[in-house]
């Protein structure tokens, strides 16, 4: 295969090209009249509704810019609960009937479209015969143009009005915790009108050759090798990370940074991962709505760019055993219409008692709500991820570091009582006030917390990288909203009913928390035995799979919490667990065909091939030598023995694992189905691997039907 590559030029000033497919302010103000341009402002600050009139308006600009920059078509672009995005084209042609034609698009085509929704997953919300969906523009993230498709990020709900989608609830989770944030923040700024909610993810992924991953059924059909013995050499020199970018693997990069710069994904970060052929892109944060869609529009785009350089991008959390897998960490925080990052600390006792507010509360929601927190997460190819040497434990866990630990430590020590108005609480202002230099030393990290404070944002490790950011960023930001409505209720009655200063009031509150959320914080080693018993003994959850986890979903608390906010219906709540579980027993299933088929198919009978060379060899030795070929023979006889154990075995636990998997899918109740596909079916998978590595070490590397991880990590 030819291995030369041109490596294509980086742009000396990314900033010419950023935002150049994207329908943005700057080609709003050109293509758009005043009131149209004032009507997408106001819809984005304010919420207001964009009339009918107006939109026809703003498609006509719209229209007019995708054509300028060679577009023929548009879609509605948006991200149903399969996991991926979705898009059905329509040209902007229209034939007039006359034997002409024009180019049409209205503000109806902008607002709404109408497509097939019965073969999305839907959790029993629409019946198969029930195709009837809506996708709705949002107008709160811009359009862009990708190839000749101008595409229009939207919602997708049912006809009924229920969610069908990602976005839908997390556009509903970030109203309420700004209107929530806002709330609290008028204790310490009577300017602010709003707060946003920011998301930085890092995405890593593997770069493998597509030649050799067309190879492998396992990676072509579930993402993952399912079997395949580790390399000699693999990450324990631990040469990999941070290296130097190997020249195929940079090509491919700056092809889809320039790519990302043209779409406004502000890709800053690339290196090499740990394992090998391993790597990791970040952007600059952004509003969490857009940090969503700029991460599923980049998952696509990644690997529409890998094929142009003959490369697959594998975003399973854990493709390859005994090297680390892939997270996509989320880092999140919140931010004041003026300015203010609200999770970092100030220069003041005023502005650091306003951030320790939004530090506490946020750590106060995750203790309160750590089951929900972890099932956020939770899917079967994470599972394979949590708990391993290279990512978070399963148990939910805060880590803010020692100096933070020591500052939470002495606020508590404040008083034994209730604050009162006339009480002086010098020590907790002189405490306050040192936060910002105590921080300056605060760089130690926690590679084993899930959910870690990190300067002046959370860092939430424990997202995989297949996931959907909108999932675990809708259930942070509905936690933290309910969090801080209920801490203002608890602030104003202080306040009204014991005559408290609002100062005091708030710390009074606060230090109470500090004491109530002691058990989520956690600054040792996640991945000790020691901390799983200790966790047990806080009360902390520790729901090491998928089927486990997801039941915080539906509990009693977790639908009465969404649907006091309003962010999910209890039918949508119940659709999205079913929606979950099932594709949990699905992934579980197709795996579990692929390995028994190449079980079956492709190790057996080369094992058997090879078995049958050796016994020819050991016959030809005895004929040549007799009775005393045996000694000679010794080690092919051991090795033709050997094989026949492994083979047996393997043959023994694919008939199992189908007997097993027969009566699971015979079962109705979707939870039972799920159970025992987890704790009955799986197990077999990992059982019927081990007998196949083995074999990979016994057969003829000659003959061995599947490409192997030395060439899979370490093809260039």
């Amino acid at each position: 295969m030819d291995r030369s590559y041109s490596m294509p030029e980086e742009s000396r000033n990314r900033s010419e090209i950023f935002g150049a497919n994207v329908f943005n302010t700057m080609a709003m103000r050109q293509y758009l009249s005043a009131d149209a341009f004032k009507s997408v402002v106001n819809a984005n600050n304010k919420g207001d509704k964009i009339s009918r009139v107006v939109a026809n308006h703003i498609a006509a600009g719209m229209k007019e810019w995708a054509m300028s920059k060679g577009a023929t078509h548009y879609t509605h672009w948006f991200q149903p609960l399969t996991g991926a995005t979705a898009e059905k084209h329509d040209a902007f042609f229209e034939p007039t009937g006359d034997g002409l034609a024009i180019e049409r698009f209205g503000g109806d085509q902008l607002v709404q479209q109408e497509p097939d929704a019965s073969s999305f997953p839907s959790g029993g919300i629409r019946n198969t015969f029930e195709a009837r969906g809506y996708t709705a523009w949002d107008p709160s993230s811009p359009a862009f143009i990708y190839g000749s498709t101008l595409c229009i990020p939207t919602v997708f709900v049912a006809y009924t009005g229920e969610a069908l989608d990602y976005k839908t609830p997390l556009l509903r989770a970030l109203h309420v915790v700004d209107e929530a944030a806002v709330a609290v923040c008028k204790y310490f700024d009577k300017n602010v009108k709003k707060v946003n909610a920011s998301l930085g993810w890092e995405q890593e992924y593997f770069l493998i050759d597509s030649a050799l991953a067309q190879a492998r059924p396992d990676i072509t059909l579930t993402g993952r090798t399912l079997l395949g013995h580790a390399s000699a050499k693999g990450q324990q020199l631990d040469d990999h990370y941070f290296g130097t970018i190997p020249n195929r693997a940079m090509a491919y990069m700056r092809d889809l940074e320039h790519e990302s710069m043209l779409l406004g994904i502000p890709v800053k970060t690339r290196h090499n991962e740990v394992a090998p052929n391993q790597f990791e892109l970040a952007p600059i944060f952004d509003e969490a709505n857009l940090a969503v869609d700029h991460n599923s529009l980049l998952m696509d785009i990644m690997e529409k760019v890998a094929e142009r350089h003959n490369f697959k991008v594998l975003f399973h959390e854990k493709p390859f055993a005994g090297v680390n897998g892939s997270g996509k960490h989320n880092n999140w925080s919140l931010s004041t219409d003026t300015g203010v990052n609200l999770l970092s600390p100030g220069k003041t006792p005023m502005s650091n008692l306003q951030f320790l507010t939004f530090f506490v509360n946020t750590i106060k929601s995750v203790y309160e709500n750590e089951a929900l927190l972890r099932a956020s997460i939770a899917s079967a190819s994470n599972d394979h991820r949590l708990g391993a040497n290279e990512a978070p434990p399963a148990i939910m866990s805060v880590f803010i570091g020692e100096q933070l630990t020591a500052v939470l430590d002495e606020l508590k020590k404040v008083t034994t009582g209730k604050l009162s108005p006339q009480e002086k609480t010098d020590l907790k202002l002189n405490v306050i006030g040192k936060i910002p230099e105590i921080l300056l030393d605060n760089t130690d990290r926690n590679r084993t917390s899930p959910f870690a404070f990190t300067g002046n944002k959370f860092e939430f490790r424990a997202v995989g990288s297949k996931a959907n950011c909108a999932n675990p960023m809708t259930v942070l930001n509905t936690i933290v909203a309910k969090q801080l409505m209920n801490f203002k209720t608890e602030v104003d009655t202080l306040i009204d009913e014991k005559d408290m200063k609002k100062d005091d009031a708030i710390f009074n509150v606060l230090r109470e928390y500090i004491k109530g959320c002691t058990p989520i914080l956690f600054e040792g080693n996640g991945y000790s035995e020691k901390w799983e018993k200790e966790a047990k003994k806080r009360g902390l959850s520790n729901n090491k799979t998928t089927p486990e986890a997801l039941k915080a979903k539906v509990s009693k608390k977790t639908i009465q919490l969404f649907e006091e906010l309003g962010v999910l219906n209890a039918k949508e709540s119940e659709a999205r667990y079913e929606v979950e579980i099932e594709e949990y027993v699905l992934r579980i299933q197709i795996e579990g065909r692929v390995l028994g088929d190449i079980a079956k198919n492709h190790i057996m009978p080369t094992a058997v091939k090879y078995q049958n060379i050796l016994i020819e060899n050991v016959k030809g030795l005895q004929q040549i030598y007799g009775d005393e070929f045996r000694g000679l023979a010794e080690s092919q006889l051991d090795l033709i023995t050997q094989i026949s154990e492994h083979l047996n075995t393997i043959n023994v636990l694919v008939k199992e694992m189908i007997e097993q998997r027969k009566k699971a899918n015979k079962m109705v109740d979707l939870e039972k189905k799920t159970k025992c596909y987890c704790e009955k079916v799986l197990p077999f998978i990992g059982d019927i691997r081990y007998h196949c590595d083995k074999l990979e070490l016994l057969v003829d590397d000659e003959i061995w039907p599947l490409v192997k991880y030395r060439e899979l990590l370490f093809t260039k």
